[in-house]
């Protein structure tokens, strides 16, 4: 059973939703982020709000995770840039001398 919620505008007492003629009225496409499946609708901008939301949180975790595989790359260009000079300076590292 699929539950249909009424078009009623919270933002306009509660009349019935104006559609086109509201600024709120819009297109989503895309991917709903809880199935997977396609979207591709018109509706209110209010409730896509949790949809949209859930898609950004899911989208700042990839973003975070790109930016820890970044730096975690360039911690070790870092390490391996300081022992090649220090390799051609002739010195050992601190490392090497403590064992």
């Amino acid at each position: 059973m699929k539950i249909e919620a009424k078009t009623n505008c919270p933002l306009d007492g509660f009349k019935p939703c104006r559609k086109l003629e509201c600024a709120w009225f819009m297109k989503v496409s895309g991917t709903n982020p809880n199935t997977g499946e396609p979207v591709d609708e018109w509706g209110c901008a209010i409730p896509w709000m949790p949809i949209l939301m859930i898609e950004n949180s899911q989208q700042q975790r990839q973003t975070g995770a790109a930016v820890e595989s970044f730096r975690n790359e360039m911690v070790r260009a870092t390490e391996m840039s300081q022992q090649v000079l220090l390799a051609t300076s002739g010195k050992t590292t601190f490392l090497e001398n403590k064992g």
